[in-house]
């Protein structure tokens, strides 16, 4: 009987909540994004490791117990993938410090992140929250999350499965990248329908507006 009462109480909604603690764990998933990024940028790998290994069970934590207090807020629905944007951009530029990738690599993946930063603060402008994620934006990030533990490895212990490690992290990596800026593609696309749907009804609502006063 309990257990039909909690699941009663349950709301899948989104909430106005600040201070619970699932929003807690993502606000300390955020704060040790940078300084596992440091511990990398200085070589500093089996450290780094154990800071993303926290990194990684606390986005699992947050989430559940999220739905089990029945905590699920809209300002945690924001922390997780802002979380989860951080934590590639920092990886990918302490690993570029580090040597261990490309700095093109940095170029493309900041790049693509500044364009959807900016079309969410235009859609924002036009009352529009944050697109759906895309089942290939998942897949892009996925991968992208992979690599970084994946890198860290290859450059923890030197041999020839670490080495061959390192050149499926690498084809990993591009892989990523290519789902991560289709994704953009799709959400760039997404957005200026968004936009192109509201210049159509505004204009439709002048036009009628105008008709209106002829006719009277």
């Amino acid at each position: 009987m309990a257990v039909h009462q909690a699941d009663a109480q349950y709301s899948p909604e989104a909430r106005d909540l600040i201070w619970t603690i699932p929003n807690a764990i993502s606000l300390l998933r955020i704060i040790s994004i940078p300084i596992f990024a440091v511990l990398v940028a200085r070589r500093e790998m089996a450290v780094a490791l154990i800071v993303l290994a926290f990194s990684a069970f606390s986005d699992s934590l947050d989430g559940t117990l999220a739905r089990k207090f029945n905590q699920v807020s809209k300002i945690g629905q924001v922390l997780d993938p802002v979380a989860d944007r951080l934590l590639i951009f920092c990886s990918v530029v302490a690993l570029g410090i580090a040597g261990v990738i490309p700095w093109w690599v940095l170029i493309v993946v900041g790049l693509r992140d500044l364009v959807m930063a900016i079309e969410v603060l235009v859609l924002a402008q036009h009352g529009y929250g944050p697109l759906p994620v895309h089942f290939v934006g998942k897949a892009g990030t996925a991968i992208l999350m992979m690599s970084i533990p994946a890198f860290i490895i290859a450059e923890l212990w030197a041999g020839r499965f670490t080495q061959g490690l390192h050149l499926i992290c690498v084809a990993g990596m591009i892989w990523g990248v290519l789902l991560y800026w289709m994704a953009g593609l799709i959400y760039l696309k997404q957005g200026h329908d968004l936009l192109r749907a509201d210049g159509v009804a505004a204009g439709d609502a002048v036009a009628d507006g105008t008709a209106g006063e002829r006719t009277a």
